[in-house]
C-alpha cells in the first residue's frame, strides 16, 4: 500500500435533516442509518482503508465528538483526529489538516471525503481514488470526483466540464450552486454538468500552494503554527488561533478561483444520504414500497414511507403515503416526505 496516500475524513457536521435520529450531540455518521450493522463513520473508513493506509487516515472532527470517534474506530490512534475548537466550514479546516500531513509528508496525495456518504461498488471506488492520485502526482492538478446526474437533483451542487475535452479527467469551466428545478433541467440536456459529491483529490503540495495564491491571509495565519504541528504546543496553538479563521467553504476559498481544477465523472453508485427521502431512495421497501428500519409494522394502506424505530416497536398505520415515521426517545416524528427540507428549520426553532 502506498504510504504517501493520506485521507482527510470529513466528520464534523451535525446533519439535522435527520433529525430525530440525528442531533448534535450524536450526529448522522455516527449512526447505523442503513440498517447494516456499520456506522457511516465506519463503513467510510473501511472503504478508505482499501487503498489508503489506516495510520494515514486523519479524522476531522469537532471537539465533542472525540470519544465517538475513538470508540466506534479503534484502529485510530488519537493523533490521527483533528480537532476543530469552533465550526468555521471547510477551508480553514482542510488548510489546517494540510499544513499536518505537509510537515510529516510533503510527497503526500490527499484524499478529502465526507463521512457520511453512502457509495456501492467499493472496488470502482478504489479504482477511481487510484486514478485521480496519479493524475494528481504526475502535475500541479486540484481534482474533484463528480455524479453522472439520474435526475434534475436541485438539492446538489453541480460541477460543469468542458464539452470539448475527450480526455476522462476534465477541464472543470466552473461550479454552479443548487439550481432551481429548470435549471437543473437545463444542466442534464446540457451532458456536461456532473453533481458535485464533495470528494476531492490533490497532492498536499497543490493544495497548500492554492491556499497561499488565493487565501494569503488565511494561509500566513495557519502557517504561524508549523513549529508547533504534529508537537505537544499543536493543541494550545490551534485553540487560539482556530476560531479567528474566516468561515469560508473550499469551493468559495480555492475551487472557484484556481484554473487548475479538474474532474473526473465517478463510476460508482453514491447518494449523499442528505435527508431521510435520500435514505429511503436507498434502503430495501416492502411490497407497499415502505422502507422499514428496526421496526415491527402492521400496516394497511400505508405506501411509500420510510419508518424507523428503536427497540422492534410496533408501528400500526392506516392511510398514509409518502411519510417520514421516525420514533427516538422522547420524540416521534411524522412528517410528509415532500416537505423533508423543512426538518432543518423546524430543529431550529425547537432549538430557540
Amino acid at each position: 500500500m502506498n504510504k504517501n496516500y493520506y485521507a482527510i475524513l470529513m466528520a464534523g457536521g451535525v446533519g439535522s435533516r435527520f433529525w430525530p435520529v440525528s442531533t448534535a450531540e450524536y450526529p448522522k455518521q455516527f449512526h447505523d442509518m442503513l440498517g447494516t450493522g456499520e456506522t457511516l463513520i465506519q463503513k467510510t473508513f473501511s472503504r478508505l482503508s482499501q487503498i489508503i493506509p489506516k495510520e494515514n487516515i486523519l479524522i476531522l472532527t469537532n471537539e465533542s465528538y472525540n470519544d465517538i470517534v475513538l470508540e466506534q474506530l479503534p484502529l485510530v490512534k488519537k493523533e490521527q483526529i483533528i480537532l476543530e475548537p469552533a465550526m468555521r466550514n471547510t477551508a480553514p479546516c482542510i488548510l489546517y489538516a494540510s499544513l499536518k500531513i505537509k510537515k510529516q509528508n510533503p510527497n503526500a496525495l490527499v484524499l478529502v471525503a465526507p463521512s457520511d456518504h453512502w457509495i456501492e461498488d467499493e472496488e470502482q471506488f478504489v479504482a477511481n481514488v487510484e486514478n485521480s492520485f496519479q493524475f494528481c502526482e504526475m502535475q500541479d492538478t486540484l481534482m474533484t470526483l463528480g455524479i453522472l446526474p439520474t435526475f434534475p437533483n436541485t438539492g446538489y451542487g453541480y460541477i460543469e466540464y468542458d464539452k470539448l475535452d475527450r480526455r476522462p479527467v476534465k477541464k472543470v469551466v466552473q461550479f454552479r450552486e443548487k439550481p432551481d428545478y429548470a435549471t437543473a433541467r437545463q444542466f442534464i440536456q446540457s451532458r456536461n454538468f456532473l453533481w458535485n459529491a464533495g470528494i476531492f483529490i490533490w497532492s498536499v503540495k497543490s493544495i497548500v500552494s492554492a491556499f497561499e495564491k488565493f487565501q494569503p491571509e488565511m494561509y500566513n495565519h495557519f502557517l504561524k503554527g508549523w513549529e508547533a504541528y504534529n508537537t505537544s504546543t499543536e493543541k494550545n496553538f490551534i485553540e487560539e488561533n482556530y476560531p479567528l479563521a474566516e468561515n469560508i467553504s473550499i469551493d468559495y476559498a480555492i475551487l472557484e478561483k484556481a484554473p487548475n481544477v479538474f474532474v473526473l465523472s465517478a463510476t460508482f453508485d453514491w447518494n449523499d444520504l442528505g435527508t431521510w427521502g435520500s435514505l429511503y431512495d436507498k434502503l430495501d421497501k416492502d411490497e407497499s414500497d415502505n422502507a422499514i428500519v428496526n421496526a415491527s409494522v402492521y400496516l394497511e394502506n400505508a405506501t411509500h414511507n420510510i419508518i424507523r424505530t428503536e427497540g422492534k416497536k410496533l408501528v400500526v398505520i392506516d392511510g398514509l403515503k409518502d411519510y417520514i415515521i421516525v420514533d427516538k426517545e422522547n420524540v416521534l416524528l411524522i412528517y410528509p416526505k415532500n416537505k423533508e427540507q423543512d426538518i432543518k428549520k423546524i430543529v431550529g426553532k425547537l432549538n430557540q
